[in-house]
């Protein structure tokens, strides 16, 4: 099969993927699209790019190419995944999925009829990290998984937040702290309780009716023991940003890193605990992909701007682009397919819907074909 000719839309933070698509042996970034022609134009320029695109729809017509990566602001997301799939392209598209349970249904409905590939490019379950906990639990190092708590917190006072920020209800960008916890377990979430906590400015609290500086909530796994905590916060809570997950086990416990640089914590016993290096991950990805999972890929001739927490998310760009393009050239589903990233989506869609309603249990739509197929894999 020839390489796999990948379009790159959205060329804000997604121009960081155009080199990653380049190195990889399997995939060409065959073209690029922006709204702005100059803009796109100079991006084509500036990496080398054979075609650029203003229009999505004059991209989607085009036969050569033959999958799309969304990087384009949330409201996008889904009307551009649909039209894609539609268009007989497989689809990468960066979180979440939808902003309603109606369009993650529509685009399972459509994958499932077209059996094109599907994955939501959720960075937080290809960290440095995350794979690191993903391994210690594999090898039994942490015994049986007793809770998980994630959180993902930042603050959007700033100068010049982009319109679609302003007053979102905290739990509508959710997965980052959702996506690992429930890729660990190996399930989805049947159901949700969330309460709110504290107050935004009236100014931003009127947008989408949501009065919340910080929503909190607990998750129930499906078929499992194990429950699961998630803190989110967007506007008026002071803290340095951070996407964390804290594992809970029988044998061994690991915890995130409290302020940058500090390292996470493993505790062995009641009062056994030491900082630990996370090793890096490249050694997973083909040999001209390893190079990018760490800070030092901008000296390897990247051209990234950073692999650091907060920036190129844990080192987790190369290893979402071998996992899409290796779905395709294999003809099966994504670890995050369809399935999984609506339940990883409608979680955060019901969490907020719980809050507003003082914490009443919200369940999670069964998005699995017939009930039966496997959600939450990672």
């Amino acid at each position: 099969m020839a390489r796999i000719r990948v379009a790159v839309v959205g060329l804000g933070f997604g121009a960081n993927f155009i080199p990653v698509y380049q190195a990889h042996p399997d995939s060409e970034c065959a073209a690029v699209c922006r709204r702005d022609p100059a803009g796109a134009g100079e991006a084509a320029r500036r990496f080398g790019v054979e075609k650029f695109f203003s229009d999505y729809g004059e991209l989607l017509r085009d036969p050569e190419i033959d999958a799309v990566h969304i990087l384009a602001p949330v409201p996008e997301h889904a009307p551009m995944t649909i039209a894609a799939l539609r268009a007989g392209k497989h689809v990468a598209c960066t979180v979440p999925m939808a902003e309603s349970v109606g369009d993650c249904r529509r685009i399972v409905e459509l994958c499932e009829q077209t059996g094109l590939a599907y994955m939501m490019m959720e960075t937080a379950v290809f960290t440095r990290e995350f794979l690191f906990v993903k391994r210690l639990i594999s090898e039994g190092k942490l015994g049986r998984l007793q809770f998980l708590r994630g959180s993902h917190q930042q603050n959007k006072n700033v100068p010049n937040c982009a319109p679609y920020w302003l007053g979102l209800p905290p739990m509508h960008y959710a997965t980052h702290a959702v996506a690992p916890l429930l890729a660990l377990a190996g399930t989805d979430c049947e159901y949700v309780h969330c309460l709110g906590s504290g107050t935004i400015g009236k100014e931003y609290a009127a947008i989408h009716g949501s009065p919340f500086s910080v929503e909190t909530a607990i998750l129930k796994l499906r078929d499992s023991d194990l429950a699961c905590e998630v803190t989110r916060s967007l506007f008026d809570v002071i803290r340095q940003y951070r996407e964390s997950i804290d594992v809970y086990g029988t044998k061994m416990s690991l915890e995130w890193e409290q302020t940058r640089g500090d390292g996470m914590v493993e505790f062995t016993g009641i009062e056994d605990a030491r900082r630990i290096p996370v090793p890096d991950s490249g050694h997973l990805l083909p040999a001209e992909m390893a190079p990018l999972t760490s800070a030092d890929g901008r000296e390897a001739g990247s051209g990234h701007t950073s692999f650091l927490q907060g920036g190129g998310h844990g080192g987790s760009y190369p290893h979402l682009v071998h996992e899409f393009l290796s779905a395709i050239r294999q003809g099966r589903e994504s670890s995050v397919n369809a399935t999984t990233a609506a339940n990883w989506t409608a979680v955060g869609l019901a969490a907020h819907e719980s809050a507003l309603a003082g914490g009443k249990r919200v369940e999670i739509p069964d998005f699995r074909c017939g009930g039966t197929a496997g959600a939450g894999r990672s």
